[in-house]
């Protein structure tokens, strides 16, 4: 495969310094970041400013499915293979600080970007831009194959979560062990068409403005603003600081992002059509399919974004099976809200 390194541009234009050092940045979680400190993560960090949070040094890219696919892959080689998933409107900074925990575990970590996000672009400039479930998940099995590795735990969140899911439904054979946040995110367009109680479905009002063409249009024009909003929404005892908050917003200026993110959630409410070619499996995941894979499923205690109850979808997880809660005012985005408790989720699936 054909594979080439991308030196990602700091925001201030300059590239300041790589190092490594023997400490681990301290948590930007629920208080101020830490500023002026060289970072060791299991790669070259760049070295952050007042204005700017560390952020990863190199981007691979490889083509994956019609995907030219960024992404980071660090530890080593022979290690287990492990798949982190970020959701919207996030990037793959979300494992920040869960890679170097993996890596020194002696796990092989590789963090995609999404279609629509970062340095991931289409091959066919003419291509729909598609992100129906079964699309963003078969992008993940297209990457497994694209890096030869047959077998991987996957992690995710939001999206991520939901291609995680998927992966291990409808192609367990591939995956070793999964850790979703918020349980299980499977379903079809028929489901998404049923209506909620008017509580749940005033949670998700950006998904009917983005049905609308005025909300296309909103989201074009606020992109920044937008995600900024939803970030807040989703974990409102996250106190992140601007700096955190522009490095991920950095991955959304990918031109790609509003067709996507306008796709996904019209697709949801069955406004739009999928594409035939995933058709099948579009089917197959309208009937609620089991996943059998060994499993931790983790929900924050503080996620303002809409989500299922734990008790509502354990069923579907019928093999080895543990539920977490993490306390401590974490909300929607767990992995970079609660780096340890999520590699720790990690590992422990590992064995499971």
């Amino acid at each position: 495969m054909n594979k080439h390194v991308i030196n990602k541009r700091l925001l201030g234009g300059a590239l300041i310094a790589f190092s490594l050092v023997q400490a681990v940045v301290p948590s930007t979680t629920h208080g101020q970041a830490a500023e002026g400190h060289a970072t060791k993560l299991g790669i070259l960090a760049k070295l952050e400013t007042a204005s700017q949070a560390p952020t990863f040094a190199t981007i691979k890219q490889i083509k994956a499915g019609g995907l030219n696919m960024g992404y980071v892959d660090e530890g080593p080689r022979k290690g287990p293979a492990v798949i982190l998933l970020h959701g919207w409107p996030y990037d793959i900074h979300s494992y920040f600080e869960v890679l170097p925990r993996l890596t020194k575990a002696g796990y092989r970590v590789i963090i995609p970007y999404a279609r629509g996000f970062g340095t991931t672009s289409f091959l066919d400039p003419d291509a729909q831009r598609n992100a129906e479930p079964a699309a963003l998940a078969s992008d993940v099995v297209a990457l497994m194959d694209a890096l030869k590795i047959d077998k991987a735990i996957l992690g995710g969140y939001d999206w991520g979560a939901r291609s995680a899911d998927i992966v291990a439904a409808l192609w367990p054979e591939r995956v070793k062990g999964l850790v979703a946040v918020s349980g299980y995110l499977i379903s079809g367009q028929e489901a998404g068409k049923r209506p909620l109680p008017p509580e749940a479905e005033q949670q998700w009002w950006y998904q009917f403005y983005f049905a609308t063409e005025r909300g296309r249009e909103g989201y074009q024009k606020n992109l920044h603003d937008f995600a900024k909003l939803i970030w807040k929404n989703a974990s409102p005892k996250w106190n992140f600081d601007d700096r955190v908050f522009e490095r991920s917003a950095e991955a959304l200026k990918n031109p790609d992002q509003v067709p996507i993110t306008i796709s996904n959630y019209r697709w949801r409410l069955g406004l739009i059509p999928g594409e035939p070619r995933y058709a099948a499996l579009e089917a197959r995941l309208a009937e609620s399919p089991p996943i059998t894979v060994p499993t931790i499923t983790m929900e924050g205690d503080a996620n303002g974004a809409p989500h299922p109850a734990a008790a509502d979808y354990a069923k579907y997880f019928t093999g080895k099976y543990k539920h977490v809660i993490v306390r401590g005012g974490i909300g929607h985005n767990l992995p970079q809200e609660a780096p340890e408790a999520f590699a720790d989720a990690i590992i422990e699936v590992d064995h499971l």
